[in-house]
């Protein structure tokens, strides 16, 4: 008789033993989970307040020499694009682009083919404010560029009301220059 008191005892203990670590579990885990939520949240709403339809309205660049310029000229164009999946379709487009002189872009010449890659930028894939390091993210799936493609680029931004503005970093240009691309949310 002894023997199954003890054992009661001992099983009671362990269950209260149990219902204790249940309990802190329960207290640790509800705040992590809050905390979580309020991350995904924040990536949510920093999401929502990407999607939409925007508009260049600036694409200027400062050289590796700290002088200024506008790579895609005076009056940029340009559309991006991002849907409430952060998928994203982007082009950038100098205003006065030279045409081929013959009319067919297969017998093009050497600075007929030069301008139309210079004068034009243009890729799509993933895009998602990584809300942890306050960054605008760009997963590139292809891109005019073809060094870009499949590659992952974080860059500076500001999103104030309808404006978008980011910085694409000197490194991804390879020449040293930050071009600045600016964008006013039209949808």
């Amino acid at each position: 008789m002894n023997t199954l008191l003890r054992s009661l005892a001992s099983l009671n203990s362990l269950r209260s033993l149990l219902l204790i670590c249940i309990a802190s579990i329960s207290c640790i885990s509800l705040p992590a989970c809050a905390l979580m939520q309020q991350d995904s949240d924040q990536n949510e709403q920093a999401q929502k307040r990407l999607t939409g339809t925007w508009t260049l309205i600036g694409a200027p660049e400062i050289r590796a020499d700290g002088s200024r310029g506008e790579t895609f000229g005076a009056n940029p164009q340009g559309l991006l694009i991002i849907d409430d999946t952060g998928r994203y379709s982007l082009q950038i487009y100098k205003a006065e682009r030279t045409k081929f002189a013959n009319g067919d872009k297969r017998k093009g010449s050497e600075s007929e083919f030069r301008a139309a890659a210079l004068d034009t930028s243009a890729h799509y894939g993933r895009c998602f404010i990584d809300v942890e390091r306050n960054v605008l993210i760009f997963r590139i799936e292809h891109a005019s560029f073809p060094n870009w493609d499949g590659s992952e680029q974080a860059r500076q931004f500001e999103l104030k009301a309808d404006v978008l503005s980011y910085r694409v970093p000197a490194g991804a240009s390879g020449n040293g220059t930050t071009a600045i691309s600016i964008w006013k949310k039209i949808r």
